[in-house]
Formats: structure tokens, sequence, C-alpha cells
């Protein structure tokens, strides 16, 4: 399996210094040494056989030892591929980032690497390594046989998987929160895994603890789960964990219906729906099909004032999920059900 030389995009502010027909290798040269190793300002550096950390912790694999299985998506900066790691038969999910020069984007990759190798957690994505050839950075992580939760709420999560769902998600954040003092950020179905075994896991951490973007840069993909709050205003300084308890509410209103409440065409145009969520009630779960625990979960999640939202502790001593701590509940057996129904 060998390695595609990917083309840079360069940024304009950058084109006084570098030529536009240099190769993408030596366009990265303030990031990379002559070793070889890409450098994020002492944090970590990764190279052909890995990445080692500044606390001393290596991770050590390498392209060689993978073996290609199939493509399991496309993001904004690259390729997420099933592997095979040859040396322990092990498959991983192997995420691909195209590097660009751009100061925020190599933030991102460092802050992911950073949270991934400080996260051992079992509401967290396992991580396995990293390493970089050229102009990609491949980071290996653990494999969630069930994938993402928004290709699986097609008709609704059923309120047991749900509450169990919740549950992981909050302590998930929780344990970001007071163990490593980082914020989400980007809380949503998409960033939620599962597995056949029944585990319920975070992902993809490149924005956790980043300034909030303006307005007219963020992906609106991103802001349909932004509260309120972080959307009315451009001050970074509003954003706090309480945000992110609002992006659980939403998340959970559309795996519970098994639709987004503020879809993008019933609004004339994306501001029309950001107004919405800023201004409209917040949508709830229907009292018809789910109980008064998790509806009074989500309204509690949804509130509009970002201080009178509660805290991680107090969700988890919400009814809703204080049951579902000991409910008996074959998450793993829904997954599989959900995955041969998707197949048809």
């Amino acid at each position: 399996m060998t390695a595609k030389r990917i083309s840079l995009k360069l940024p304009q502010p950058l084109t006084d210094v570098v030529a536009a027909s240099v190769s993408p290798f030596a366009a990265l040269s303030k990031f990379v040494d002559p070793s070889g190793k890409l450098n994020f300002a002492g944090k970590a550096a990764v190279h052909r056989n890995g990445v080692d950390f500044s606390n001393g912790t290596s991770y050590k694999i390498s392209m060689d030892e993978l073996e290609l299985v199939r493509i399991l998506g496309r993001g904004q900066y690259g390729v997420v591929q099933l592997v095979t790691h040859k040396p322990t038969n092990v498959r991983m999910a192997m995420k691909e980032i195209r590097l660009e020069l751009d100061e925020t984007k190599m933030n991102h990759i460092v802050m992911e690497l950073q949270v991934l190798n400080s996260s051992h957690n079992p509401h967290i994505i396992d991580f396995y390594g990293a390493f970089f050839i050229e102009s990609c950075v491949y980071m290996c992580m653990e494999y969630m046989d069930g994938g993402s939760l928004d290709r699986l709420n097609a008709g609704g999560i059923p309120e047991p998987i749900l509450s169990k769902i919740a549950l992981s998600v909050i302590k998930g954040l929780h344990f970001l929160k007071t163990e490593l003092l980082v914020i989400h950020r980007d809380v949503k179905p998409t960033n939620i895994l599962i597995n056949t075994a029944g585990q319920i896991k975070l992902c993809d951490f490149g924005v956790s603890g980043q300034l909030v973007q303006s307005l007219a840069k963020t992906n609106i993909g991103c802001q349909s789960y932004m509260a309120p709050e972080r959307i009315a205003t451009r001050n970074a300084g509003v954003y706090t964990a309480r945000s992110d308890v609002w992006s659980v509410g939403i998340s959970i209103v559309e795996l519970g219906t098994g639709f987004y409440p503020f879809p993008g065409d019933a609004y004339d145009s994306v501001f029309a729906q950001l107004n919405a969520i800023v201004s409209a009630e917040p949508p709830r779960l229907p009292d018809d099909k789910f109980s008064d625990e998790a509806r009074d979960f989500v309204a509690k999640c949804l509130v509009k004032d970002p201080n009178a939202r509660p805290t991680y502790p107090d969700l988890l001593a919400t009814p809703w999920l204080v049951k579902a701590e000991t409910a008996q509940v074959d998450v793993g057996a829904w997954v599989t059900e959900a995955l041969v129904r998707q197949r048809k």
C-alpha cells in the first residue's frame, strides 16, 4: 500500500514566500525538519513510523504495516479508510488528513492528536497511532462497525437505546471537561460512533478548545447544532461546556425522531434557519412516543439561557439517565438489526 502525493492549496498570504510551483514537501519546510518529522510547536512530532508526544508517549505505526480493506467515508480534510494492521490483525479506521498551510487547520490536527493521546475512557474512541508521509497525516483509530449514528436513525431510535446513547455522550463530555479541560464543540450524530458490541463513543476532536469561527466562515453543517449563544455572538468567551449541552439536546431530538428539527429546506435561507435556532421555541421530543423523563432531559438541554442549562453532573442525576445506568438494554443487537435494515 503506497501513499499518493497530494498537492497543497496555498493560502494567499503565503504566495509571497512560497512559489506556486514548489513541491508539497518543500512548502511544509516550516513544519518539517530535515529528518522528515512534522513538528507541532513542541507538542507532538509525527513521522513515517509513528508519532512522539512531548509527554514522552510514542506510538509506532507505519503505512507498510497496513492493508486497505475499503473506504469508509470522505470528509472535509480527506478520506477515512478501513485498514488491517498486519502485525496484530486488528482492523482500524485510518483518517487521512491533507495538510494545508493554514494555522487553524494545523491547530485542529495537533488538538485532535493531543485529545486522542490523553483520552483513555470507554466513551472516547481509542487511538492507535499516527504517521506522516509528505503532505498527509494519517491517524489510526478504533474501528466502530456500526458507524456514526446519523446513518442508523431512520425512523427514529427507540427510547431504551436513545437513553444509553445520551448516557454515553454525557459521560464522554464530562470526562473531556473534568480530566482534560477540553470542550468538544462539535457534538452531533456524525461524531457519535457505535458498534455491534454495544459501545457508544465520541470522536472528531479537531475543533475542541479552539476559538469560535466567524459566522461567515463556519460551515452550516456545524452551525446547525450550535447553541443560540454561539450563533448570536462572535464572542468566543460565551462558549462553555453548556453550549455542548445544547448540541446534545438537538442531537437527541434528531436521533429520537429520525429528522433534524431545523431542516434547511424549511427556510428561505441559511440565515433564516439560524435565526429560528436563536429565536424560535426549542424543539421537543413528541409526548406520544417518549416518556416524561426523556422529554424532561431534552427540555433541560435546550434551555435558551446557557446559564440556566444543567451541568454534566446535573444531567447524570436526571431520572432518565439514572434509569439508563442500570437498564438492561442490548444495544449491540439493535445495532446489528439496524445494519441489516440499512443493507436492504
